[in-house]
């Protein structure tokens, strides 16, 4: 199978709770007009990103069942994340860790360093 731009990051797989966001441009410049050096707009506490890949959730303890000797297949059931592909995520920027794939930037955050979710049909758009 030949890797591609479409299907490339089909390959990660996001762990637990967290979620994978790609960092949405920052403004360049203040309301004013000023331009800002990148490293101003990275460290700010808040940021936002389009939320590209989501981990599965929280797992769930499997109930104690009354006859342990009792063989059982152990499927582990997890709570879904509210975060969902594509919703526009604000975010605490202290508790994302930032990494590089194939030259993109991206942050792995997690759910409950997540303030605010904007869904939208056409949010890409």
């Amino acid at each position: 199978m030949e890797i591609t731009a479409d299907n490339r990051l089909r390959r990660l797989i996001v762990v637990g709770d967290r979620v994978l966001v790609k960092p949405k441009n920052p403004s360049e410049r203040t309301n004013s007009g000023l331009y800002l050096p990148p490293t101003v707009t990275e460290k700010e506490q808040v940021q936002s990103g389009y939320v590209i890949k989501v981990g599965p959730g929280y797992p769930i303890p499997a109930p104690s069942e009354e006859e342990p000797w009792k063989e059982t297949e152990e499927k582990v059931k997890y709570m879904p994340l509210q975060a969902l592909e594509g919703d526009l995520a604000i975010y605490l920027q202290r508790n994302a860790i930032e990494l590089e794939y194939e030259g993109e930037k991206y942050c792995i955050v997690p759910q409950s360093a997540i303030l605010l979710l904007e869904r939208s049909e056409n949010l890409f758009d």
